[in-house]
């Protein structure tokens, strides 16, 4: 019996398969073509994205990726692969980082099918290029077969590099929504009818919203903005759809009619046709389509703020597009909320109140329309999918329950799961075996795509047994999900948000499995960093200057502020602060320093103060400085146009008394604006404003 077992092990082993790849990762000058600027990219294999690794259930991948870069670390991850923890491809958390000139090998069993994908998880190398697809076909053939199959792999590019992104993003900056026409003003609340809208925001203290970050260049499909695939009519084409972008959602629409959903994140599922198709950034779809005679067939990929698309062909002849869908509504923010009623019950609506944070109320009409009908923008159909059988746990397994909320802020750019980094509270601890069900609430006015890395979950919407399994869930703006997984792996697995400046900023964890022992601390590398970022923004005017140099990361900001005149005093006047400002919120910050100065009546001293943001997002402050003297001030500042704004203070101190400035400001470009500005200390003048 011992010599059959072992001679069965053998011939299991003899048929098991080795599939080998190499992955060549370098650096050259790249551009996806039309009017879009060669930059800097990284490439797999020479190209973006790179190639497509096919495997079958059962094999055994063996890739070896070469990183080719000169004094630049890489790394790669297998997106959604249940495979051994050190080969899950994150730098230091799970797998060494791949050193410049080195070559790391990957060797894991594929142990289920479906369409994956891999990328980089080192600094914002995922945004210059470095991912690709990943195809494992079923022992036993798809359930539901297809004439061609093609691979389709989304993305958003920007000529910018991506660490002067997350340094636009950081600084809080308008310049994104102006470049994509998404920038919120009074002549454009007046011209939308929402001049109500506007002001109630404004009262709110809620800043402009929009549903997408950074304005791109290009949104490209296998790295060009339009593809044609081969087909002819009556082919039924399954895409293998994967939205491998930094920061994008897409909606995806055919010209061919509804979209037949048989697979997703991997699994396949009950088939599904929708009109419209909702993909979160990681999150990968089989769809099938059929090509009707006479002509040639867009697939549409949008990007969810309406900025642009990319094109999938089929066929060929006369041109046949899918209807457009209509771009948000930025001034109205029931838009942005409608899509997330029609698919959650009133208790699965955690932040829909009137407050200071959502200035929405339960029983808006738009609410309750929202319910009534399938929404033009619609949101990811988990409610309606299925998997092919049942995804259920074993009863006996022990079941805890944990609440996550994401939270975050946009000005200020600190994403957080319950108001913390994870440089702050990085890890979460679990017991092999247990199922942890996870409550995601959204507190932010953004859509996020949460990921955990070697495990999938069940995403709960009601179809109880048959509930589908995923690996990357959308959370929608104050809406909730609730997904649960059976922890049955080893290590430390990390959890993050995959819209890629979030992860970046903040929000992200690492589960890690208490059977490591009391003392083992999980390695969380770069992803619990909190990095500094300079800063220079200021004035040169024809009668004073004005301006702030910072250093700051998240939470902290080391300055330096300076305010001359030259205009109608004989002498320069200056006042040079040099201080350290803590931020706790978008309403609430102190501040400590130390102003030069060489005013009339004034000398040099400390001061210590704090900052509160008002009703209509009226800046207020108050200081209390060594010579103890007060100052008090309140500033505003409204955008009239996409370019033009005006902006208004005025300051009390009990030592040199009254000082207020009036002026204007025309957006040139994303350094430059005109000004000018009339100072009750400096007079009138006018001259550029510039941001670095």
């Amino acid at each position: 019996m011992k010599h059959f077992l072992l001679l069965l092990l053998f011939l299991t082993a003899a048929h098991a398969r080795i599939v080998e790849y190499d992955l060549e990762v370098a650096e050259q000058s790249w551009t996806p073509g039309g009017k879009v600027k060669a930059v800097r990219a990284l490439t797999l294999n020479g190209g973006i994205p790179g190639p497509t690794l096919r495997f079958r259930e059962g094999d055994t991948a063996r890739i070896r990726v070469h990183n080719r870069l000169k004094g630049e670390e890489t790394s790669i991850h297998w997106h959604g692969l249940i495979l051994p923890n050190a080969q899950d491809g994150v730098p230091h958390v799970t797998t060494p980082p791949i050193k410049p000139g080195t070559t790391h090998t990957f060797e894991f069993p594929l142990v289920h099918s479906g369409t994956y994908w891999y990328h980089s998880h080192t600094g914002l190398q995922e945004q210059v290029g470095i991912y690709g697809s990943i195809v494992i076909e079923p022992k036993n053939g798809e359930p539901v077969r297809a004439d061609r199959d093609h691979v389709v792999v989304l993305s958003d590019w920007t000529t910018e590099s991506p660490e002067e992104v997350m340094r636009t993003l950081m600084r809080g900056s308008d310049w994104y929504a102006l470049k994509k026409g998404s920038m919120q003003s009074l002549i454009g609340a007046a011209k939308a009818g929402a001049l109500k809208e506007f002001w109630e925001r404004e009262r709110s203290r809620m800043p402009a919203m929009d549903v997408s970050d950074v304005a791109y260049d290009a949104f490209l499909a296998n790295g060009k903005q339009s593809i044609t695939l081969p087909g002819k009519p009556g082919d039924k084409v399954r895409l293998r759809v994967i939205n491998a972008a930094a920061s994008t959602y897409f909606y995806l629409h055919s010209a061919t009619g509804p979209l037949k959903i048989v697979a997703a994140d991997g699994p396949a599922v009950e088939p599904l046709s929708v009109n419209r198709l909702l993909m979160g950034m990681a999150e990968t779809y089989d769809v099938i389509v059929t090509i009707p005679p006479g002509g040639q067939w867009e697939v549409r990929a949008t990007a969810q703020d309406g900025s642009g698309h990319a094109s999938i062909l089929l066929g060929s002849g006369e041109l046949h597009s899918p209807a457009e869908i209509p771009r948000p509504d930025n001034y109205r923010m029931d838009s942005h909320l409608m899509a997330a009623m029609d698919d959650m019950d009133d208790d699965d609506m955690p932040g829909m109140k009137m407050d200071g944070d959502t200035g929405m109320k339960m029983d808006h009409p738009k609410m309750k329309m929202a319910k009534a009908g399938e929404p033009e923008r619609p949101l990811s159909p988990y409610s309606k999918l299925r998997s092919r059988e049942s995804t259920a746990f074993k009863a006996s397994l022990p079941r805890r329950s944990m609440e996550l909320r994401l939270t975050g802020d946009m000005e200020r750019y600190i994403w957080s799961f319950n108001g913390k980094t994870m440089a702050e509270d990085g890890v979460i601890k679990i017991k092999k075996g247990e199922v942890l069900r996870l409550e995601l609430i959204n507190d932010t006015m953004m859509h996020h795509p949460i990921h955990l890395h070697g495990h999938f979950f069940r995403v709960l919407e009601g179809q109880g047994s048959r509930t589908p399994l995923k690996h990357t869930v959308d959370v929608p703006p104050m809406g909730k999900r609730t997904i649960e997984f059976e922890a049955n792996e080893y290590g430390d697995w990390l959890f993050h948000c995959h819209l890629l400046y979030h992860m970046h900023a903040g929000m992200a964890r690492v589960f890690s499995y208490e059977e490591q022992g009391p003392d083992h601390v999980p390695h969380m590398g770069e992803h619990a960093h909190d990095p500094l970022y300079f800063m220079l923004d200021g004035s040169l005017q024809s009668h004073m200057s004005e301006g702030m140099l910072t250093v700051m990361n998240s939470r902290n900001d080391f300055f330096g502020s300076w305010d001359v005149g030259w205009g109608e005093e004989d002498d320069t006047e200056y006042e040079i602060d040099l201080g350290w400002k803590r931020y706790f919120n978008p309403n609430f910050s102190t501040v400590l320093g130390w102003r030069f100065t060489n005013m009339e009546d004034a000398e040099n001293r400390a001061f210590a103060g704090v900052e509160y943001r008002l009703p209509y997002l009226i800046g207020s402050s108050l200081q209390i400085d060594s010579e103890g003297d007060a100052r008090i001030g309140l500033s505003k500042a409204l955008q009239i146009t996409d370019r033009l704004g005006v902006f208004a203070g005025v300051e009390y101190d009990t030592n040199t008394e009254w000082e207020w400035t009036l002026g204007a400001d025309y957006i040139l470009t994303k350094q430059f604006s005109l000004i000018t500005q009339y100072h009750s200390e400096h007079g009138f003048g006018g001259g550029f404003s510039f941001r670095f």
